[in-house]
């Protein structure tokens, strides 16, 4: 797949918040899920110029948003569209991402929380190196959930 990442725009942000469900468990990582998620998400402001699309041939198949946390540590949120989640191409799309990460902000460490029921992208984060540094309570969604911390030495 050839990917692009481009800032996402705000038609992009809603129709991810709006329109993209996830089935099972999964519905987790809806944006409407978590209210304060959902109006950081939208609010192009909190969004900033750091959150991007990533497109393969004008399709829209996922984003990121990076943030820096020290100096040289970015942390990284990340979704694929619901349609292409579970079909083997969640390591492809997170190598895409890091490269980019890299080529963008030269960091020495990536860093990223995942809820810990969600061992199919733990297991794509471990495959490109994250490694655990902790684990900790986090309330959204309108409850409290496990998440593990995880960082990639760049």
């Amino acid at each position: 797949m050839m990917y692009t990442f481009e800032v996402m725009t705000q038609e992009q942000a809603e129709d991810i918040a709006f329109n993209w469900h996830y089935q099972g468990d999964y519905s987790f990582y809806d944006m409407e899920a978590d209210k304060e998620d959902l109006d950081e998400f939208i609010d192009p402001e909190a969004r900033g110029d750091s959150t991007y699309v990533v497109m393969n041939h004008n399709e829209l198949i996922g984003f990121f948003s990076v943030n820096r946390v020290e100096d040289h540590t970015f942390e990284i949120g990340l979704g694929m569209r619901p349609d292409l989640t579970g079909r083997g191409k969640g390591l492809e799309f997170l190598k895409a991402g890091i490269a980019f990460i890299k080529g963008e902000y030269k960091p020495e460490k990536i860093t990223l929380s995942v809820a810990t029921f969600n061992q199919r992208a733990i297991k794509v984060y471990r495959k490109l190196g994250f490694n655990t540094i902790n684990t900790f309570m986090q309330d959204t969604n309108g409850s409290t959930f496990e998440f593990q911390k995880m960082e990639h030495e760049c």
